[in-house]
């Protein structure tokens, strides 16, 4: 019994490692090696020594660090077992060194803060030379530690499909000698729209997880958070930057009610809005007017606005609906995206009605058929208007879609008030 606890203790802190840590590890191992691969490879090798070693030997006083180490060592092995090491061993140990990787001969005996360089490895990810999609794929992988499937859930694309991708993408850092670094400043902006897309993203597959048995994972959540505060710190005068903040925060104080006791997903109209964060609201609050200072308004800050103006409601019905389908206006105007459309003809059921909200559908309804929020937004037009069974057509689409159970469950519910 003994053994057996150990052993799910030992396996309990190796999952939170990966979900929290593995960013920064991949990181600092890149950092080291200047090798996505020999990274990624190295410590998937050492998280399945510590699946051995710890529930044996016990854990180590600090896990990060020993899975650190040992993946270190394990690249080193890798490195000198391919045949141009001669010509690579001085190139590496000259990066060794500088890193301080040298001096510990044990895991357990390390004390070294672990770098983080998980912003450094965006940049490297949004590099322009990159399809945006490739940008993103290799981030979530690399920094948010999401695995192919997961990653091709998001694209919507095949498993073997996304892996290609990323292998080529990673090829393409070698071949091309993208270098791990921050670039010069004067070349930020060809990266910083990247970049902050990449946050957004990895904010969102963390407040809505595309796959998986929970409806949320806060680690990514909390990671993008912590690195768009750190962009922030580096670009203070980027009022996008400010308004993407603003924008994560709004969303976070909202966060831990979007689901009740058991779980279950629960909508706007129907959330507990005591259990919103009023602290993080208003910290979001002076961000955005910060922003907004600058009169240099994009998308991140409008999208801030229109949370803000959720968040800030007393009540569903309190709503200024009418406001709402302005800003989506402005936004729609800066960028024609047709989920902002679709986001606007949400806003524009409430202000309007359903009818008008259904009819805003149109225009893209065949460019987002496999999109599981637009097929949940017409379930809910009709299901105002009364029309049951073209409702139910849209919520059965919306299961087929929906990525993790809480979403299904929701969009079941729907269904069992009719059937």
């Amino acid at each position: 019994m003994l053994k057996r606890d150990t052993h799910q203790v030992s396996h309990d802190v190796i999952e939170d490692l990966i979900r929290c840590d593995w960013g920064r590890l991949m990181a600092a191992l890149i950092h080291y090696f200047g090798d996505f691969d020999l990274a990624e490879d190295a410590l998937q090798d050492a998280v399945e020594e510590a699946l051995v070693r710890w529930p044996v030997d016990g854990l180590p006083q600090r896990p990060d660090a020993w899975l650190l180490q040992v993946a270190r060592r394990r690249a080193l092995n890798a490195i000198k077992r391919v045949q141009n090491f001669d010509s690579k061993k001085h190139e590496v140990a000259a990066r060794m060194y500088s890193n301080g990787v040298y001096g510990h001969d044990s895991p357990n005996d390390s004390n070294d803060e672990i770098p983080d360089e998980r912003l450094c490895l965006i940049f490297t990810c949004c590099h322009p030379a990159f399809s945006l999609e490739a940008r993103v794929a290799l981030t979530l992988r690399t920094v948010g530690g999401l695995s192919t499937a997961e990653i091709a859930r998001v694209f919507i694309v095949p498993e073997s499909t996304m892996a290609q991708r990323l292998v080529r993408a990673k090829r393409k850092i070698r071949m091309a000698g993208i270098r791990f670094e921050f670039p010069p400043r004067r070349r930020w902006a060809a990266r910083m729209s990247g970049v902050m897309h990449v946050l957004y993203f990895i904010y969102n597959e963390g407040y809505s997880t595309s796959a998986g048995p929970v409806p949320t994972r806060s680690d990514l959540c909390e990671e993008a958070i912590y690195l768009a505060r750190t962009l922030r710190g580096l670009a203070p005068d980027e009022p996008e930057v400010v308004g993407l903040l603003a924008l994560m925060l709004f969303h976070e104080a909202r966060r831990a009610a979007r689901t009740d006791e058991h779980g279950d997903l629960l909508t706007l109209e129907d959330q507990d809005r005591t259990r919103w964060n009023r602290e993080v609201i208003a910290e979001a609050d002076r961000i955005l007017i910060d922003a907004l200072r600058r009169r240099d308004v994009g998308e991140y800050q409008l999208q801030a606005a229109i949370a803000g103006i959720h968040a800030q409601s007393e009540s569903f019905e309190a709503t200024d609906w009418d406001e709402l389908v302005q800003l989506y206006d402005v936004l729609c105007s800066i960028h024609p995206s047709k989920v902002f459309r679709l986001n606007r003809a949400v806003a524009l059921s409430f202000a309007a009605g359903p009818v008008d909200g259904l009819a805003a559908l149109e225009d893209f309804e065949a460019d987002l058929s496999g999109y599981l929020p637009f097929h949940a937004a017409k379930g809910d037009f009709l299901r105002r208007l009364g029309r049951h069974e073209e409702a139910i057509n849209a919520y059965v689409k919306a299961v087929k879609l929906a990525g993790n159970e809480a979403e299904r469950r929701f969009f079941r519910r729907r269904l069992a008030g009719w059937e």
